[in-house]
């Protein structure tokens, strides 16, 4: 097989990326590479080439084939579409076992050359199309500048900079404008950092704002963000828009021209601009960014024109207006506050001025149009805060010191300079505006009139022409950002009834479908017709946003979240949360009705994605949170001393259930987690028998569908397999290796072994001695036996898949239906802790059994029954009956001991160990007589079983322990066989380790 061809390239290649430098190790001779030339006989994988090991870079890099690969990006990276063929590393068993290549398998590790050290994918991957077909053009892509920076400085110079930035300088006064402007900047810069390292924490794509929250920390938050994001943006469509109809309506009014009347025109107008705004959106992102350039330039212009406009001489007419160019009295009368009108407050202005400082995210909302996000959003975002925060300052300061709040704008209220009866500080400068003044009908002046920057400019038709550009830009940019943000939010299906609008068209895929829907939501709120009464609004919606970024940026620090590793250097993980706050407080101090809105939006929407778990894994602060969360506490219990009444059986530890694959034996998985929810873990354990190399692979194949068919079944419980070669020693490491610190398990719970009479004598053996590897280990033991059986396995469908069955498959069990007024019958007959009382007690407690009556049998003499009934006064419900019959059971008994006997007439020790080599599990005569009395009282409590607790809705019962090397396995079986036979209920054998898990006292 002829390799591929190598270009030349230096022997160290380096780039940076990120907070890491790369470099890449290439050779510089075909026979002998560097330090890594080949050797005779160097290469162990060279003896079988494959596929795998020949014709790649490995070889070329390393002198010898070899199946391993080089570091590449694209195996770190979820770069590739759907359907796209996978490429990365080859797996762990491919290196380290011993298989025949399987080209249907395994994957071709690289590719290319250039693949294969990290460089940009070329050559051999491209894709040429098909033939008579020309190429698919490469989509638009910007840099920090045009797709940022000046994306973000349009939708931030808004319409509030010129037709409301004037008139808050005139009510709160240039001092209070500036901390209005520096606190909204604050905001957002610190909500800049956190987005800066949100964008720096891993590959980004579209989607915008929802995208880099969602897949860095998670659907909870990431859902929620981008909701509201993207209604906000919409809503600031009408915003910007109602500021463009103003100014036009404005115009037409100077001129005597209204359409209709002042409120319908800016309704007429509105609706037909965002209609034309829809339609340059709808061309494509192309021609979005050629107008915003556009748009940017006659911004520009119009604001130089506005600074040379303040240091020409003014008119007559222009001081009509109460324009009179640089005066310092001017300044220090405008420098102190001036409340007038229902917004005259601070919080009323903030929250009128805060949207202009909200564009902050335009750029990020592209993240999919941008040549490298991860350079882009934090540069161009953070200079964009920076040059718009001094445009506002200079503009409040610059007009502050240039127009007086009140004036007539009628030429004929020039006087002398010293006049008398005229008051206010234009009379200094031969204006008597009183009479307006005091009657607060002027028309002119920074508190009266919007439009004062274009009366302070030197060509104030430029003025008008960037109030469409800032106005018309910001729409444009909030129509483009919303529908992007929705888009990405509906493909991932979070929530339901929304993924409608998650289809794109043409090559950017432009969500024409979420164009349509912001359409509508913007023709709805620019009938409202009121710019004062939109803008706050949006502040909170944006607010809101900025809050829930910080504080996922935050919630992402202090969990330590594996996925939270952003490279920008200047976040904070501590001024994100003071970010977060400083948004939740601004948020109450507007209007508090529209606070407590957008939160119960946040909390249902929030509650939603937390409850329905959608089938997504981008990773999640909040699953971090709850690890670390549960590790720390799971570290904290070393430290609590053991005690009944915290830790242990005292309520009720953790229990390790033997249930195979858990929908196999729905009974006794039901069972355990009706009384463990809530109270306790429980561990299912499933022991697969064979050779490891077989069992690994179905191990991993299985456990998450039998831990789906755990949840599906609302079973609170962990799922754990282990691999071992018999039942019993993989049963010895589920009892040692279970668990984790002491939240380990203490208690095993199995099935009864029905077939103990026909199995294999060594399953006997194995069965009866997890019995006392569990008593080795100090654990309690709880064992179930039912009439009809545990394990459903062979109503299954024997051909489905096993992965299958575990997600679907849900037979109903007796655990899971009413029980009615029936009893729980306990028969305490040795004290054992109390573990045998404690299981069924915690049972009742459910809702399902919460009607059963309890009643306790406790052994005792007939002549102290009524001693032992006061001193146990609140267990003792049913005496334990004085008289038991005998029957023809006996028989029954010796009958089913009967095969298991070595039948040697009382031979002497030798002679039966002789006998008995090889089958520990027969019954000598000997041990039968010695038995005979416990053998007895099984039969008799059977018969008092089928007496008393015939009807009951379960029995539990104290489980008898057969000494270790003196009961024989089959000998111990038939024992419990005898005790639980014939019985309708089922049965519960249990055995505590003798500790306490009862206390009666305070202390």
């Amino acid at each position: 097989m002829a390799e591929l061809p190598v270009p030349e390239l230096p022997a160290t290649l380096s780039h940076c990326s990120g907070r890491f430098t790369i470099s890449t190790l290439l050779g510089t001779e075909e026979g002998g590479w560097g330090p890594y030339a080949a050797t005779e006989g160097a290469g162990c994988d060279s003896a079988h080439p494959t596929h795998l090991s020949s014709s790649t870079l490995c070889t070329r890099t390393f002198g010898y084939n070899t199946v391993d690969v080089v570091p590449a990006y694209e195996h770190y990276a979820n770069s590739k579409g759907v359907g796209d063929a996978r490429k990365g590393r080859p797996s762990l068993a491919d290196l380290h076992s011993i298989l025949k290549p399987d080209p249907g398998r395994l994957h071709a590790p690289v590719s290319s050359p250039q693949r294969s050290n990290g460089l940009p994918e070329a050559g051999l991957e491209e894709v040429t199309g098909e033939p008579g077909r020309a190429p698919v053009p490469d989509p638009v892509r910007f840099g920090w500048v045009k797709g940022v920076m000046i994306r973000c400085m349009l939708n931030i110079w808004g319409v509030i900079l010129y037709l409301r930035l004037p008139w808050i300088t005139a009510q709160a006064g240039i001092a209070l404008t500036w901390l209005i402007i520096l606190m909204s900047v604050t905001v957002t810069t610190i909500t800049g950092f956190s987005l800066s390292a949100i964008s720096t924490n891993g590959k980004v794509k579209s989607g915008g704002t929802y995208f880099l929250i969602s897949r860095s920390l998670g659907p909870e938050l990431g859902g929620s963000i981008g909701l509201i994001f993207a209604f906000a943006n919409a809503v600031a469509v009408a915003m910007h828009t109602v500021g463009f109809a103003e100014t036009v309506r404005d115009l037409l009014q100077e001129h005597n021209s209204l359409i209709v009347d002042p409120t319908n025109d800016i309704r007429i107008i509105g609706v037909v601009t965002v209609t034309v705004l829809l339609g340059i959106s709808l061309a494509g992102m192309e021609w979005e960014a050629k107008a915003q350039t556009l748009f940017f330039l006659v911004i520009l212009v119009s604001f130089i024109n506005y600074l040379v406009g303040t240091v020409i001489p003014a008119t007559a007419e222009k001081q009509a207006k109460g324009f009179f160019s640089y005066r310092a009295d001017i300044f220090a009368q405008n420098f102190v506050p001036n409340w007038r009108g229902p917004e005259g407050s601070f919080f009323g202005l903030f929250s009128i001025f805060f949207p202009s400082a909200t564009g902050i995210l335009a750029g990020a909302n592209i993240s999919g149009d941008l040549k490298d996000p991860a350079v882009a959003i934090p540069k161009g975002t953070l200079m964009a805060i920076f040059w718009t925060t001094v445009s506002y300052l200079v503009l409040s300061a610059t007009i502050g010191a240039c127009v007086v709040r009140d004036a007539s704008g009628s030429l004929n209220d020039s006087v002398a300079v010293g006049s008398v009866g005229c008051e206010g500080l234009a009379c200094s400068f031969g204006w008597n505006f009183t009479a307006c003044a005091q009657q607060q009908s002027c028309r002119y002046g920074l508190s009266n009139y919007y439009q004062s920057m274009s009366m302070v400019s030197g060509f104030g038709p430029l003025i008008t022409a960037g109030i469409f550009g800032a106005t018309l830009s910001s729409a444009l940019a909030c129509l483009v950002s919303a529908p992007k943000v929705f888009q990405c939010l509906c493909r991932d299906q979070l929530y339901p009834l929304i993924g409608f609008f998650g289809k794109g068209y043409g090559r950017n895929s432009e969500p024409i479908r979420g164009y349509m829907l912001t359409y509508v939501i913007a023709v709805g709120f620019i009938l409202i017709a009121e710019l004062n009464a939109i803008a706050p609004i949006i502040s909170n919606f944006f607010l809101c946003s900025y809050a829930l970024i910080n504080f996922s940026c935050f919630h992402a620090s202090i969990t330590n979240s594996p996925g939270w590793r952003p490279s920008f250097r200047y976040y904070s993980k501590w001024a994100a949360l003071f970010g977060a706050a400083v948004s939740v407080v601004i948020m109450f101090l507007l209007p508090w009705w529209a606070a407590l809105i957008a939160f119960g939006i946040v909390i249902f929407l929030l509650g939603y994605v937390l409850y329905k778990k959608p089938d997504v894994n981008w990773g999640s602060s909040m699953q971090a949170s709850s690890y670390n969360m549960a590790l720390n506490y799971s570290v904290g219990l070393s430290e609590v001393d053991e005690h009944i009444k915290n830790y242990r059986q005292g309520w009720l530890g953790t229990c390790l259930v033997l249930t195979g694959p858990p929908n196999f034996r729905p009974a006794l998985v039901d069972f355990v987690g009706t009384f463990t929810k809530n109270l306790s873990l429980m561990l299912c354990g499933n022991v697969l028998i064979g050779p490891r190399k077989q069992k690994m692979p179905e191990s991993r194949l299985t456990a998450d569908g039998h831990t789906k068919w755990l949840t599906k079944r609302k079973i609170k419980a962990f799922y754990t397999d282990v691999v071992a070669e018999d039942l019993r020693s993989g049963v010895q490491m589920l009892i040692q290796a279970a668990g984790l610190g002491k939240m380990r398990p203490n208690i095993l719970v199995l099935g009864y072994k029905r077939n103990w009479r026909t199995a294999s004598p060594q399953s006997l053996e194995d069965y009866v001695g997890i019995l006392h590897d569990a008593f080795d280990f100090k654990y309690g033991v709880c064992l179930m036996r039912m009439k009809e059986g545990l394990n459903v396995s062979r109503v299954m469908q024997a051909h489905a898949d096993s992965a299958t069955l575990a997600s679907e498959q849900q037979a109903s069990t007796i655990f899971q239906s009413e029980q009615g007024k029936k009893t729980i019958d306990i028969y305490w007959l040795f004290d054992d802790g109390g573990l045998t009382l404690l299981i069924p007690y915690l049972l009742g407690r459910k809702k399902r059994w919460g009607k059963c009556k309890i009643r306790v049998f406790v052994g005792g003499q007939i002549n102290r029954m009524d001693e032992e009934r006061k001193a146990t006064p609140k267990l003792t419900r049913t005496p334990f009956p004085g008289t038991i019959r005998l029957s023809s059971s006996i028989k029954r008994f010796d009958d089913l001991i009967a095969p298991f006997r070595l039948n040697d007439g009382f031979k002497d020790e030798a002679t039966v160990n002789e006998m008995r080599q090889g089958c520990p599990w027969k019954i000598s005569d000997e041990e039968v007589d010695k038995n005979r009395a416990k053998s007895l009282r099984q039969v008799r409590l059977n018969e008092i079983l089928l007496d008393y607790s015939r009807d009951a809705a379960l029995i539990a019962i104290t489980l008898p322990i057969g000494r270790k090397g003196r009961c024989p396995s089959s000998l111990y079986m038939a024992w419990l066989e005898t005790l639980s036979q014939d019985l309708r209920p089922p049965v519960i054998l249990t055995r505590g380790n003798q500790e306490n898990v009862l206390t009666f006292y305070c202390q």
